[in-house]
């Protein structure tokens, strides 16, 4: 029976449209039962359920788990760990097991939740001592189990973080225990922790920054100056914050690695971008490798307390052109995509870092000016109790209830006794306070010292001066505790991420060889897999190919296993985009009977697959005579044309030098009328655009030609540019763009051959200063012209030829005279390995270079130098001072 009732009502059902009853067995049921159907059917509607229930878990994820609170900077959870450690808190390490279970007191989600959490906490080491094995952020190694490993608060947290008389609270999700709704955190915290979490329908991911830049920038707005903030990772590493655009959404920021070059074959890899591990980084760097975007024989993880990752590179492979390699193929260069959410009044609110700053300014503020408010309250409690006892004792109220009889009379009476001194006291008698006083021993009123309460009083009063003192310039004590808090836990947070500007790096410039380019002229395909036709060159697969007919007709294309480009294929190679240097030498014929045109033209950039003409476009144009030069080279050709009668000259010379080179589409000059039987290279060229300027950009350490930084001037090919560092070492390179240059670099320049450099250095080993002369010579390794041990400094370093230094004299010495040394008569030049000449063997508290002289034999060579731009129609006045000592001025 119970089966078919239950079949009945599985088989009607009402339609949510019109009200009535459906189904098989509707049929069954009676008229007055469809009338009270509301009453034997409750209908709920699939969709509006979901449509609460979703917004309710989503207000609860975003509210309760995933975003942090604007007014403490931490997650729900975060806060449970924290005042559950503050509970335990006695100065011992507790298990972290224990510290789980207590927090699950207050946090419903589990231990698993709870432990993540507290491990993160505690390996940005601010807020939690630990003890044990806690991981490694650089190697991605988890912590071990919560029963082995230890933790308490921090001397930080327990300072900055808890103040029960400030704290607002409530009850915890059972209703057994109070949390508070927020701790009262006089710290941007939020900012200094960073934070990361996905709530349902938005995310937050907020960058950690450094402790003493944020004490700094808080300082800095409280005294209504302008700041700027940069986020600090605790991998280290270099970010470009160009577009961070203060932390709002759409901001970008770009991390690298730190690598170095130990040697031609070697790379070191010391620091990590944010959010990677040596594992993940090694994975990266190896999937690039089996790709052939990179080449390197081996890689080894020698990490410990520091990141130390050993890169092998292959036989033959640029360094620099690695290290570019590594940015654009694999983790060492990464983009990430701030987006500041927090909580604010119960709402999710996006902001910038700037304004999180203000506000955890402000709250610090009124934290601490609440905090002298209720000092000040207890101040003058005490100093009203204190007061009242010393009138009930003095006075000696309390003998005038002795006759007294009840309790209420006792009261009444010394009442009536305070009443002379009611108008001192800073507030109303209560009847607390009267109680309080009859609560009074007799022995402490038989030793009451009136001296000792008179100074306890008045150092209530000082202490209430000095309150009401802070609380009237609350700005400027918010300012000095910033600077203790600095002061006393700010000594280890020194920025560990260099702030950079990095340069684009083109992705087909530094990929590595990793195919072969072959052509069927004759077909008309190129490709990577046609083996058995014509090799080319070697190339990447991501390369663009420049294909030119013999019809004048050419293209950009990308490398592909098998490409038809069309019949005839002149030549095929590598195109480089936006490479002005490379000038194509042309001879072709303007259709089947015209003139014979000659061109010089640069094809720097394209569209991809756009079919372009090399001639006019006359029908059955053809090319016949092409060079391809890498670097503008002008060669002379020699054109033999067909007999014809009153033809008398059939051989002509051209040198493309004599002509101009233009842009693609011009037409070119007439080379002859005349029909060409054959054109051949007589004599190859030079280079008619003359040296390449090179500049050098100190803001990303890397050269270009773009005008960008300090012009190092005008290079051919064999000249080499010069590199001093600040650590006393030289280096001469090449200018190829994709070269590395240290941070410490003193001096970059154009290396000229001869020039004599003076350097006072000092000499950590032996504790002189010494001055040195020499000449430095061509080296593709860094040589030390000073010693390389650790303490050994350079002073000064100049390449005038007659320089002079001042010394000054200290310690015992410090009445001796200074001295000035003339450097080229001190010592004579040597070679640079040298370890020069003593300057002094007293103690030595300063050395500065003085402004050099100019001798006799410079002032002749000037003379007859001025004598011979006199001659070139230059007039010149050469004012030189008799004394010998003086600077010589020319005035052009």
């Amino acid at each position: 029976m119970e089966k078919n009732n239950k079949k009945k009502k599985e088989e009607i059902h009402e339609d949510p449209l019109s009200g009535e009853y459906k189904g098989e067995q509707a049929g069954d049921i009676p008229d007055d039962e469809k009338a009270s159907g509301q009453d034997m059917f409750k209908v709920t509607h699939l969709p509006g359920m979901y449509k609460d229930w979703f917004l309710d878990y989503a207000s609860y994820v975003i509210l309760e788990r995933a975003v942090p609170n604007i007014d403490d900077g931490l997650k729900p959870v975060q806060r449970r760990i924290l005042y559950a450690m503050r509970r335990l808190e006695d100065g011992r390490y507790n298990k972290v097991a224990n510290v789980i279970g207590q927090t699950m007191q207050f946090h419903p989600h589990g231990d698993a939740s709870i432990g993540d959490a507290l491990v993160q906490m505690g390996q940005k080491e601010l807020l939690i001592d630990t003890q044990g094995n806690w991981g490694n952020i650089l190697t991605g190694d988890s912590a071990a189990a919560p029963r082995y490993i230890e933790a308490r608060l921090s001397k930080f947290a327990l300072e900055v973080l808890f103040n029960p008389k400030t704290t607002k609270w409530k009850l915890s999700y059972d209703g057994r225990n109070k949390e508070p709704l927020s701790l009262p955190v006089k710290f941007p915290l939020l900012l200094a922790l960073g934070a990361e979490g996905i709530a349902v329908g938005l995310s937050s991911k907020i960058l950690p920054h450094n402790f003493n830049e944020l004490i700094d920038a808080s300082i800095l707005y409280l005294k209504g100056k302008e700041f700027e903030i940069f986020p600090d990772f605790p991998s280290g590493g270099m970010a470009d914050f160009s577009r961070y655009n203060d932390g709002n959404r759409g901001g970008n920021v770009k991390v690298r690695a730190r690598i170095k070059k130990l040697d031609k074959k070697a790379l070191l890899i010391d620091e990590l971008p944010y959010g990677k591990s040596t594992g993940s980084l090694i994975e990266s760097i190896i999937r690039a490798n089996d790709k052939g975007k990179i080449k390197i024989r081996r890689i080894d993880d020698n990490t410990a307390d520091k990141v130390e990752i050993h890169i092998s590179l292959s036989g033959g492979v640029s360094p620099d052109k690695t290290i570019d390699a590594l940015y654009a193929f694999t983790d060492c260069e990464l983009s990430i995509s701030p987006n500041a959410c927090i909580i604010q009044d119960d709402k999710p609110l996006f902001t910038g870092v700037s304004n999180l700053l203000i506000k955890s300014a402000d709250n610090t503020k009124k934290l601490l000016q609440l905090e002298l408010e209720i000092k000040l309250r207890e101040l003058e409690e005490a100093w009203h109790l204190s007061s009242l006892e010393r009138i009930f004792i003095e006075e000696k109220i309390y003998r005038d209830i002795e006759e007294c009889e009840t309790w209420e009379s006792v009261l009444e009476t010394i009442d009536k006794g305070l009443e002379p001194f009611k108008k001192k006291l800073l507030r109303e008698v209560s009847r607390e306070d009267i109680i309080h006083l009859t609560e009074i021993k007799i022995k402490r009123i038989s030793k009451y010292d009136v001296n000792k309460a008179d100074e306890h009083i008045k150092g209530l009063e000082a202490e209430m001066d000095e309150v009401k003192n802070h609380l009237a310039n609350i700005i400027e004590f918010t300012i000095n505790y910033y600077k203790q808090i600095k002061k006393i836990y700010g000594k280890n947070w020194e920025r560990k991420t260099e702030i950079r500007n990095f340069d684009t790096i083109v992705a087909s410039k530094v990929v590595a060889v990793n195919t072969k380019l072959f052509i069927d002229r004759k077909e008309g395909f190129i490709g990577s897999s046609l083996k058995k036709d014509e090799y080319v060159c070697d190339c990447s697969d991501i390369d663009e190919i420049i294909v030119i007919r013999k019809n004048g007709k050419y293209l950009i294309t990308r490398l592909t296993d098998k490409a038809f480009v069309g019949r005839d294929i002149l030549y095929a190679n590598v195109f480089k985009k936006n490479d002005k240097r490379t000038i194509y030498n042309i001879v072709y014929q303007d259709g089947r009977r015209g003139n014979i045109m000659v061109k010089r033209v640069a094809i720097s950039g394209l569209t991809r697959d756009k079919e372009y003409d090399l001639s006019k476009g006359t029908d059955n144009s053809r090319i016949l005579y092409m060079s391809v030069n890498p670097n503008g080279e002008a060669e002379l050709i020699k054109v033999v044309l067909k007999p014809r009668p009153r033809l008398k000259n059939l051989n002509l010379e051209f040198d493309f030098g004599e002509l101009a080179i233009k842009g693609r589409q011009s037409m070119g000059n007439i080379l002859t009328k005349n029909a060409v039987q054959k054109i051949s290279l007589k004599e190859k060229g030079v280079s008619t655009l003359g040296g390449r300027k090179i500049w050098f950009d100190d803001s990303v350490y890397r050269l270009n030609v773009d005008g960008r930084g300090k012009l190092l001037g005008e290079f051919s090919a064999d000249d080499m540019i010069l590199v001093i560092t600040r650590r006393g070492t030289f280096q001469t390179v090449n200018f190829d763009l994709a070269n590395h240059f240290d941070e410490d670099i003193l001096i970059i320049e154009k290396f000229t051959a001869g020039k004599v450099y003076s350097v006072v250095y000092y000499d950590g080993s032996q504790g002189f200063y010494y001055a040195k002369r020499f000449v430095i010579d061509f080296s593709d390794k860094k040589q030390y012209f000073i010693p390389g041990d650790e303490g050994s400094k350079m002073i000064s370093i100049t390449e005038v030829e007659y320089p002079r230094f001042e010394i000054k004299f200290g310690g015992k010495n410090k009445d001796r005279k200074s001295e000035i040394v003339e450097v080229a008569e001190f010592i004579g030049v040597k070679s640079y390995k040298a370890k020069g000449k003593r300057l002094s063997t007293y103690f030595v508290s300063n050395i500065e270079e003085l402004e050099p002289v100019v001798k006799k034999e410079s002032v002749e060579e000037s003379k007859e130098a001025d004598e011979q731009k006199v001659e070139r129609g230059k007039e010149i006045e050469l004012d030189i001072d008799p004394d010998e000592n003086s600077q010589m001025t020319l005035d052009l």
